[in-house]
């Protein structure tokens, strides 16, 4: 077990931790990843801190759930992450996912997201 203060986490680190959240659907483990005064920005608005981050990933596993995700770039720059990616679901495709995230003191302090999303022909 990992006993490492949370701000002393790398980026790299929060990143691993996000990416496992993501892949269980586990909301209150991508919440913990986020700063009580983070800002998530996605083209339906703004949306503040850990309950932000909540209602954030809420909408996309209503978007995609339980989907198969395609990382196409994941680049670091400092406490800056840059990712490119698409996602399947039974219901839909999102392409041209693009993310990015300020990570600072072990956790995400910003983050924008924006994802086209097309529903599968049935």
């Amino acid at each position: 077990m990992n006993d490492k203060p949370l701000s002393k986490r790398t980026p790299e680190e929060v990143y691993a931790s996000h990416g496992a959240a993501l892949m269980a659907e586990d909301l209150d483990a991508l919440a913990a990843n986020f700063a009580e005064d983070a800002v998530i920005i996605t083209p339906a608005g703004v949306r503040h801190g850990k309950d932000g981050a909540r209602q954030n990933f809420t909408q996309l596993f209503s978007d995609l759930p339980q989907a198969e995700w395609d990382m196409k770039t994941t680049l670091f720059g400092g406490e800056i992450l840059f990712l490119e990616w698409s996602a399947t679901s039974a219901e839909n495709n999102a392409t041209h996912g693009v993310d990015t995230f300020v990570i600072r003191d072990g956790l995400i302090q910003a983050q924008t997201v924006r994802y086209a999303l097309t529903p599968k022909s049935r």
